[in-house]
């Protein structure tokens, strides 16, 4: 269903590099690129303001495009610099306090965690870790015994950053909303490789970014915020555009999810990522799913087949993101190697994931992230370059 042959045309790298990082930072396709470009020209030659000006269309565009990418309505959608700030303007301006618990897994990123502990140590709040069930993913049953009147946010990420893991992000939404408390989901890394619909899943907020699955550029990112929920956020900072100065003493937010953007933005970002989901959903958000699960799928029993070599990924369900170690050589060293060889992966640090990596005595993985580009043919030169080191 995919035109590979086209698709990799339209990523002429692919002639030069296997590049198993989308995790990281994925690869601009041509019209993605070429997006980039002529904002940035048009800055140049034009004048910033003017090219903004000359841009409108497709700004405007960005939040309909998000929009159908997600399920969600425009107004529901909000362009923000990348993934982290976009979760951090909807957590920060949670109204949380002494009392209050929110709820979240093992699995999650270190930026977001370690919001959590700064906020807990400044407005009192407690931190709640649902258990993993036998496949290393939320609980979900354990979850509901854990809510209580108190609990008011479960945050979890979709995929973590350190591996194939899938959280079943649905069944907490059906959970979430069953006991009226707010749902926060990170879905930095599925979005773009899975096919997320914010209805289906039943989160309140969600975050991601531009640069990985979704193949835009980086410094970019966006936040859904559902209708219904956003008077329960106090934007944690406003400028001119997020909100109007009404009188001398008085303010109006913006409508809808625009109270959590900034006046100044990466135009030619924006513009990009709008292209980059217009890039995916031509191609087919269901068909991108499928064929990155089966190449991962692929890649993890080669790599199962390497004497010394350990697959260490979790979950249920798997995505494109693959993690591994090679007896006696540390992830850093097989990057190292790997690059040398024209070949791009990169290293998940404890320091990342600190309450997953360290209970199960892992320092570091090697990360090798799979998108619906890549082929078959370049597994096997991947699995033989692991091999020879």
């Amino acid at each position: 269903m995919i035109d590979i042959e086209k698709i990799r045309a339209d990523t002429p790298s692919c002639q030069e590099i296997i590049h198993f990082n989308n995790a990281g930072a994925s690869l601009m396709p041509k019209p993605v690129f070429a997006a980039l470009q002529r904002v940035l020209e048009d800055e140049n030659r034009l004048g910033g303001y003017e090219a903004e000006r000359r841009a409108q269309p497709d700004i405007q565009g960005f939040y309909a495009a998000f929009g159908a990418l997600l399920n969600a309505d425009p107004d529901e959608i909000a362009y923000v610099e990348n993934a982290t700030r976009a979760w951090d303007m909807v957590f920060y301006g949670l109204r949380l306090g002494k009392g209050d618990r929110v709820i979240t897994h093992s699995s999650e990123y270190a930026s977001n965690y370690l919001a959590l502990l700064q906020q807990s140590r400044r407005f009192g709040f407690e931190i709640d870790l649902v258990p993993s069930d036998r496949f290393g993913q939320i609980d979900v049953e354990q979850l509901e015994a854990m809510l209580t009147p108190q609990t008011k946010l479960i945050a979890i990420t979709h995929v973590p950053t350190q591996g194939g893991l899938v959280n079943p992000a649905a069944a907490v939404g059906e959970l979430a909303q069953k006991h009226g408390i707010a749902y926060l989901l990170d879905a930095c890394q599925s979005v773009g490789q899975i096919d997320v619909d914010v209805a289906q899943i039943g989160c309140d907020f969600l975050s991601g970014t531009g640069r990985k699955f979704l193949r835009g550029p980086r410094g970019t990112g966006f936040l859904y915020v559902r209708r219904s929920m956003l008077e329960r956020i106090d934007p944690p900072f406003v400028d001119l555009l997020s909100a109007k100065w009404t009188a001398h003493n008085s303010y109006e937010f913006a409508a809808g999810a625009k109270r959590f953007e900034n006046w100044e933005s990466n135009v030619a970002g924006r513009v990009a990522l709008g292209e980059a989901v217009r890039y995916a959903k031509a191609i087919g958000l269901n068909h991108i799913e499928t064929r990155v699960a089966k190449l991962a799928d692929v890649l993890r029993e080669a790599l199962s087949d390497i004497k010394g070599v350990q697959v260490r990924d979790l979950g249920q369900t798997k995505c494109g993101i693959v993690t591994f170690t090679k007896e006696g050589r540390d992830p850093q060293f097989i990057e190292e190697r790997l690059r040398e060889k024209g070949i791009n992966v990169s290293v998940a640090l404890m320091t990342s994931a600190r309450l997953d990596l360290e209970a199960r005595n892992l320092s570091s993985l090697v990360r090798a992230s799979v998108h619906y580009f890549n082929t078959e043919d370049e597994i096997s030169r991947f699995v033989q370059a692991v091999k020879n080191i």
